[in-house]
């Protein structure tokens, strides 16, 4: 589902493919469109620059070594970033996962809730 100030279209657009999905309304929506040729100019640098930035960010986090450049590429092309302030909470113990993150900027911890309540550090072995 998309909510108001996101984006789609941009892939087909960026790489003069056909549509990958189907966008249906589900409520009144008031739509902004580029067309190719504006999309070209002034988008299509700005997300190859964006592209670029991921996939040079991607590159350094060891867990990705194995994978392929086109690989990486791929996650570049549909990574979001988000951003959190301190204290807020990513993710919680028990939550469906369904996202992977990578921190692009700051710090973060883990920590793992014991039966008695505390909050200890959560470390990987």
């Amino acid at each position: 589902m998309y909510n108001s100030g996101e984006a789609f279209g941009e892939l087909a657009l960026l790489y003069n493919a056909p549509r990958a999905a189907t966008i249906k309304a589900q409520s009144y929506c008031k739509l902004f469109a580029l067309n190719r040729e504006t999309f070209n100019h002034v988008v299509k640098e700005a997300a190859a620059a964006k592209r670029n930035r991921y996939e040079k960010f991607l590159n350094k986090i060891p867990l990705l070594d194995t994978m392929e450049a086109y690989e990486r590429s791929k996650i570049a092309d549909v990574i979001k970033s988000r951003q959190y302030k301190k204290g807020d909470y990513v993710i919680k113990q028990g939550e469906k996962g369904n996202t992977f993150y990578f921190i692009e900027k700051g710090n973060a911890i883990a920590t793992k809730k014991q039966p008695n309540g505390t909050l200890l550090p959560f470390t990987l072995i």
